[in-house]
């Protein structure tokens, strides 16, 4: 196995972790930017299963005022619990630094007309990992 490859299924998850701990901790202050400068923001979502606060640190690009996440979970083919989330309750609220709003969740599938424009743009902004 390459060292990248590695790298990426045992030291990047506890990064990962690490940083959203930190995220969540300072409220913001301290993680906007994740691994590699890529801009994060705070999902504040309430678990559709559990009726709990919960919060997600995930890398976002922009469209105009809209910001675009991807329920990719890393290539696993189910999707993450926090999609499931904003299914049931798309009024939520996120942090961008310690700035914290309101937003209304809205999935963009492929057969939506945008799909393939803000699909790029958020490819593009993750260098093409997705």
């Amino acid at each position: 196995m390459p060292l990248s490859s590695w790298v990426e299924q045992n030291v990047l998850p506890s990064v990962l972790r690490a940083h959203d701990v930190v995220y969540r901790k300072t409220n913001g202050w301290i993680g906007h930017r994740a691994l590699m400068g890529l801009p994060c923001l705070l999902l504040h979502t309430v678990g559709a299963k559990t009726g709990k606060a919960r919060s997600t640190a995930l890398t976002y690009a922009r469209d105009g005022d809209d910001y675009l996440i991807v329920a990719s979970k890393a290539g696993d083919p189910r999707a993450p619990g926090w999609y499931h989330n904003l299914k049931a309750n798309p009024e939520v609220e996120v942090n961008v630094g310690p700035k914290r709003f309101a937003v209304t969740a809205r999935p963009v599938l492929p057969d939506d007309h945008d799909y393939a424009r803000l699909w790029q743009i958020v490819n593009d902004n993750n260098s093409n990992r997705y």
